[in-house]
């Protein structure tokens, strides 16, 4: 049985669409190595995205256009463009390839350059055009998209610069939480559920009321006792400490009575 073409040709377009996805691997990398293949895939957040600014749009522009920049994929229906030129009477140019594609990356930055665009018709030495994207950590700007200048007036290496802030590139910051600090959060959220859950329980089950409510109130209400029982036991000392006496007290009398005391039974009677 053969299917009408009003069904055929939307599931053509949808299947067409899941193969074609858009992602890094599409680039063509000049160089190939494996730093910038590192750098490549950091953008691929930025996949399937269309970013375009327009130019020239004011009173006094003589020509107003657009350009559009996509990561690794095609933009307006040209096959393996980047980024293009799109002109107010219909007109496209193609201004970089992402199969002839440069990448050079930093901490919070990534330098996507596109080359073998359409020639300049008389600038440049009539050389291919190419893209450079400065793509930047931005987290307040979600694909703010630019044109930063345009260089074509030198005999050679002209190019087109764009910039496009988003919070894609920018790097990931990891957890300062210390060991202690873990402990900490742990016996906070420990105590909290032990006072919530207390409180809870006395007041539905037991049925308290006031300040009976809180878990253990007997025992926390005596904790100040006990520290210092405790701390009374541990560094003061009790009772009297006899010691073995080491030598003979000296008497407070004078030796001199006590000398004569003990003569007087020599005297004759």
């Amino acid at each position: 049985m053969l299917l009408p073409m009003r069904i055929i040709t939307p599931l053509f377009l949808l299947l067409g669409g899941v193969r074609g996805k858009d992602n890094v691997d599409n680039c063509t990398l000049i160089l190939g190595s494996d730093s910038e293949k590192k750098v490549l895939r950091s953008l691929e957040p930025l996949t399937g995205q269309n970013f375009t600014v327009l130019v020239g749009d004011g009173k006094e522009a003589k020509e107003k256009y657009s350009y559009t920049f996509q990561v690794c994929g095609d933009v307006g229906g040209e096959k393996k463009a980047g980024l293009v030129q799109f002109k107010e009477d219909g007109t496209k140019v193609r201004i970089g390839n992402y199969d002839k594609t440069r990448v050079i990356g930093g901490s919070d930055w990534v330098l996507l350059i596109y080359e073998g665009g359409e020639k300049y018709d008389t600038h440049c030495s009539q050389e291919a055009r190419k893209a450079m994207v400065m793509i930047s950590c931005s987290k307040s700007k979600k694909g703010d998209f630019s044109v930063v200048l345009e260089v074509r007036d030198s005999p050679q290496d002209c190019y087109y610069l764009f910039e496009l802030d988003t919070s894609a590139v920018c790097p990931v910051i990891p957890s300062k939480l210390s060991a202690g600090s873990i402990i900490l959060i742990v016996v906070f959220c420990c105590l909290s559920a032990y006072i919530t859950g207390g409180f809870i329980y006395q007041r539905v089950v037991v049925g308290a009321k006031g300040v009976d409510q809180f878990p253990n109130y007997a025992f926390w209400s005596e904790i100040g006792n006990l520290s210092a029982d405790g701390c009374d036991f541990v560094c003061r000392s009790r009772g009297n400490r006899e010691e073995p006496p080491t030598y003979r007290g000296v008497a407070t009398e004078p030796l001199e009575d006590e000398r004569d005391e003990r003569d007087d039974h020599l005297l004759p009677m």
